[in-house]
């Protein structure tokens, strides 16, 4: 049964995408689907790039030591697009292609290069991430295991994103929106009539032991953060055919993403309650409660909407590196020469995040390593431009730099030595961004 939902699920999809590659008439049609998408494909879009497998599957693992306090990883991420909010409406008007063209307008053609290397660079690690989520889906509900899964994930993933760009995201995006939603909803359903052994919310939301404060303060800087300035949410804006359009399908994603952050965060307690711990190796937690308490039916819905999720979150963030990536070779990207070019750069980007992938195997690692470096580099500089507030332009680069580079090691320093100086790194290097740019310039005598 799970075979043959699983097989109707890829035919579907795999006809849009074909769909959608007939319909590709000029590069701004792979590019930003035309910018002709209306609410109802924006916000299934745009929930679907949130709701990644690295999002769902790594919210229910948190719950194994932050108990109910991990629905905060997806209550930020609503609380980063209701910060995007009032800033979209300018990001939908000044913005083209990618998130660089929109930072070259404020910061300058040197400024704009850098960032093309940049982001690309920490963006691998967010297609790691995908890649790793899909690759443990398959093993926990196919027994494939983690390499193949891997070598598997990678291909579609890059062979689907060639296809049909921007146009087949979208659609297929609008379908595995609902397909994750509902999934999802009828998993924690199912369970809710179980026996109860679950730790009681008010005991363990919104700190406990394993998630205080200031890890709630490092969440909102280093992942809030990307969701208001971030690339890929920034793709879903660009498509949108009208400033209306793009506020409203940011409004409706982030109201959506606070009662599911609560969703997955019962499933997860729920699997950590209930199942041997031994059950949980190598596996995920999310599946293996699917597996043990479900019927089959759901089990193969289930494992389609995962899929659903990793490939939305995979695709948009793959396509959108590689037009970057492009972008750095010519500013204006609507022509036939940066279609191909950044057809390539699919290629090797997704070659190198499988390389990734088969090395690192921890999801939310991976997840929060590139955002830290991502949310160090970009958050002041983007938001500064977006409100108008006077900067040195000149230093732009160097406190991206800065930025980046601090709160990565923070973030390293944090997870791998347990160190409380490794959050006020973090904390320490938006400070240091704002401080460089800050710094007034000097005028040049004639």
């Amino acid at each position: 049964m799970k075979v043959t939902i699983l097989v109707i699920y890829f035919i579907l999809i795999v006809g849009l995408g074909i769909y959608s590659w007939l319909k590709i008439k000029e590069p701004s049609d792979y590019f930003v689907a035309g910018k002709r998408s209306g609410f109802w494909q924006i916000s299934g879009s745009l929930l679907a790039t949130v709701l990644g497998g690295s999002a769902i599957l790594g919210t229910v693992n948190l719950t194994k030591d932050q108990s109910w306090a991990a629905a905060w990883y997806l209550l930020a991420a609503s609380f980063g697009l209701w910060l995007l909010v009032p800033l979209v409406g300018k990001v939908n008007r000044l913005g083209k292609y990618t998130l660089t063209n929109l930072l070259g307008q404020f910061y300058g053609e040197t400024a704009r290069k850098a960032a093309s290397i940049i982001i690309p660079l920490a963006w691998t690690g967010i297609v790691a991430a995908q890649v790793i989520a899909s690759a443990k889906i398959l093993f926990s509900f196919f027994a494939l295991p983690y390499e193949q899964g891997v070598l598997l994930s990678g291909a579609v993933f890059i062979l689907y994103t060639l296809i049909g760009g921007q146009i087949s995201i979208i659609k297929t995006d609008f379908v595995q929106s609902f397909i994750i939603l509902f999934g999802v909803i009828l998993t924690a359903f199912f369970l809710w009539d179980m026996p109860e052994r679950v730790p009681e919310f008010s005991k363990a939301f919104p700190f406990n032991d394993q998630f205080s404060g200031i890890n709630l303060l490092i969440l909102v800087l280093t992942f809030s953060s990307t969701f208001m300035v971030g690339p890929d949410i920034y793709s879903r804006v660009f498509c949108a055919k009208d400033e209306k359009t793009a506020r409203q399908s940011v409004r409706l994603v982030a109201s959506i993403l606070i009662p599911f952050a609560f969703i997955l965060a019962y499933v997860g307690v729920f699997a950590f309650s209930h199942l041997p711990e031994e059950n949980m190796e190598g596996s995920a937690a999310l599946i293996e409660v699917i597996n043990f308490y479900l019927p089959e039916w759901i089990a193969g819905l289930m494992a389609a909407a995962l899929l659903s999720a990793v490939l939305s979150s995979a695709d948009t963030t793959l396509l959108t590196s590689s037009m970057i990536l492009s972008e750095l070779l010519n500013p204006d990207i609507n022509n036939a020469r940066s279609l191909k070019q950044t057809r390539y750069f699919i290629i090797l980007s997704g070659i190198i995040s499988v390389l990734i992938a088969l090395k690192v195997t921890s999801i939310i690692g991976t997840l929060l390593l590139a955002l830290a470096f991502y949310s160090g580099a970009f958050l002041v500089p983007l938001v500064a431009a977006l409100t108008n507030l006077r900067v040195n332009q000149r230093l732009s680069i160097l406190a991206m730099i800065a930025g980046g580079l601090i709160a990565l090691g923070g973030k390293i320093i944090a997870d791998y030595y347990g160190s409380d100086v490794g959050n006020w790194m973090i904390v320490s290097a938006f400070a240091v961004n704002a401080g460089i740019l800050l710094i007034p310039e000097r005028k040049i005598d004639p």
